[in-house]
């Protein structure tokens, strides 16, 4: 079945709206999104509806990822992200994987926030982790969050994860964090910890809350 609902897309036929994001179109079976998401089923067909809308824009998201999003609610399944990106690393793999939880999260797609949840477990590293830490709490992903937190605490990872522009951002969008951190610390056992794991910005009454664009693909 999803086969055939998958050529709807790559066949571009009998589409009736598209999607403008980033200055790239997307077009799109109406029925096809609606019966994935409730978010578009009430976009689209709820009370509010527009019934002479054509062209939807798409803001807060690149147009790579809303394509994975749309790959994913006509075939069921994640894309090759090498073949979307041109690009075959982990850290692009991650960086998809990230920007894909956040959108399944937005149009309530619990399958794909699922499966881009255990990607993520999957792929836990040094330079990735605080971003996904953060990703994880602002999205309500328990295993994802214990998953990372365990990591953060290693004696071997602490400190290296500490020096990214990822903890940064973890400190600014998501302090709360840092307390529960502080306690898979203790739990690992005595090692040597650097003496702060706040920044002097939120410890000076800087933004506790403050809020950056991830990372492009």
């Amino acid at each position: 079945m999803s086969q055939h609902i998958g050529h709807l897309l790559t066949s571009g036929k009998r589409t009736d709206i598209t999607f403008e994001v980033d200055e790239e179109m997307f077009p799109a079976h109406k029925v096809v999104l609606a019966a994935r998401s409730p978010v578009f089923r009430a976009q689209l067909f709820g009370p509010m509806k527009d019934k002479n809308m054509k062209c939807i824009k798409i803001e807060d998201m690149e147009a790579p990822v809303f394509k994975a999003l749309l790959h994913f609610m006509y075939w069921d399944e994640l894309p090759n992200i090498e073949e979307l990106t041109g690009l075959n690393t982990t850290w692009v793999s991650t960086l998809m994987a990230q920007h894909l939880l956040a959108a399944a999260d937005r149009y309530a797609l619990e399958r794909l926030k699922l499966l881009s949840e255990l990607k993520l477990c999957e792929d836990v590293a040094i330079n990735t982790v605080a971003n996904t830490l953060a990703l994880a709490e602002q999205h309500h992903c328990h295993q994802l969050k214990t998953v990372c937190l365990k990591f953060v605490a290693s004696p071997e990872n602490l400190k290296a994860v500490m020096q990214t522009e990822g903890f940064d951002y973890l400190q600014q969008s998501c302090p709360s964090l840092l307390t529960e951190l502080l306690e898979y610390v203790a739990k690992v056992g005595d090692h040597a910890v650097p003496p702060c794991l706040y920044s002097n910005e939120v410890l000076d009454g800087g933004d506790a809350n403050g809020r950056r664009v991830k990372p492009r693909l």
